[in-house]
């Protein structure tokens, strides 16, 4: 299992809680956002998912993930 801590641009509240949060299990990881730090702790197998795709889940909730 690899664990990264992302940085979320656009959160502001519990929904922008869950939707990230969502994103990230949907992508096939776990996830648990810091919403006063704007960022995700993500742990992921890399067998089954990239770093890359977590990203993406991510952005196609509309939050901006600093690269």
């Amino acid at each position: 299992m690899q664990s990264v801590t992302l940085k979320v641009e656009g959160m502001s509240c519990n929904h922008c809680v869950k939707a990230v949060e969502g994103a990230v299990v949907k992508a096939g990881a776990a996830g648990k956002v810091d919403l006063a730090a704007g960022s995700v702790a993500v742990e992921y197998d890399e067998a089954k998912v990239s770093l890359d795709a977590i990203k993406e889940a991510i952005e196609d909730q509309g939050y901006d993930v600093a690269k």
